[in-house]
């Protein structure tokens, strides 16, 4: 019974370690692709320092995702998510089919800037659009430049819970520059009528929605910038209606 007790304690103890080692490569391919993929998908710097995923729950949080603006934008971040938190089906790990039960992303911070005619996360979906689909004649991505497993099929996602929630955006940069809170933002079965679907294709409809409420938050505080209240109130709503629109009828 001694002898039985100390190999199941070791097999648990194995296993342990096998789990630990697992989540630690996991994490590693996952960094390591996100920094080799995401910047040929946006045509901007895009760095993740790090990624921790169990291969035993498939939960996992990604750590400081960082992604540049466009060539000809003042800011240098369209974007950022301190923590990314994950819950992914464990068995469809190891296929190229990944179901993601969930995606929670807390206090995003995104960068918006304009010049009326064309604005910093337009652009970015443009060179995601340019990088899946082609556009001006140039080829669209092929399968080989898509993350694969090896030797299997690019990898496919089907996501069934996508949510943002404390979101801020900062409009402008420099002295004209607003922060302003967005609403929650919830996106369900991303993926699920396609039979998954790639990253960056996820990405596209994320950030549809995103410049969405932007253009919405932004319209609102434009309107209450020249409503009445206190003296406070409203030499504050004033001077952000003009920091908007010096913004808006700026140049880049």
């Amino acid at each position: 019974m001694k002898k039985l007790l100390i190999i199941l304690g070791s097999l648990f103890a194995l296993l342990l370690i096998g789990g630990v080692i697992a989540s630690f490569f996991l994490g590693s391919i996952v960094t390591k692709g996100v920094n080799a993929f995401a910047p040929k998908v946006t045509g901007t710097p895009v760095t993740l320092e790090s990624a921790s995923i169990s291969p035993f729950t498939g939960s996992g949080t990604l750590n400081g995702l960082f992604v540049g603006n466009p060539t000809g934008w003042k800011s240098p971040k369209a974007f950022s998510f301190a923590k990314v938190h994950v819950s992914v089906a464990p068995l469809s790990l190891v296929g190229d089919h990944i179901i993601v039960n969930e995606v929670l992303i807390d206090g995003p911070e995104f960068v918006y800037e304009t010049n009326f005619v064309r604005d910093n996360i337009k652009d970015l979906l443009a060179n995601i659009n340019k990088f899946t689909r082609g556009m001006a004649g140039e080829t669209p991505a092929t399968p080989a430049e898509q993350p694969a497993p090896a030797g299997g099929k690019p990898l496919k996602f089907e996501v069934k819970k996508f949510r943002l929630q404390n979101v801020k955006v900062t409009v402008g940069v420099g002295g004209a520059a607003l922060t302003l809170p967005l609403p929650p933002i919830t996106l369900t079965d991303l993926g699920t009528a396609e039979g998954g679907i790639t990253p960056d294709q996820i990405a596209t409809k994320v950030l549809t929605n995103v410049l969405g409420e932007i253009t919405t938050a932004v319209g609102d505080s434009l309107l209450k910038g020249g409503g009445k209240g206190g003296d406070a109130a409203t030499n504050a709503a004033k001077a952000a209606g003009e920091g908007l629109k010096k913004l808006f009828g700026g140049n880049k």
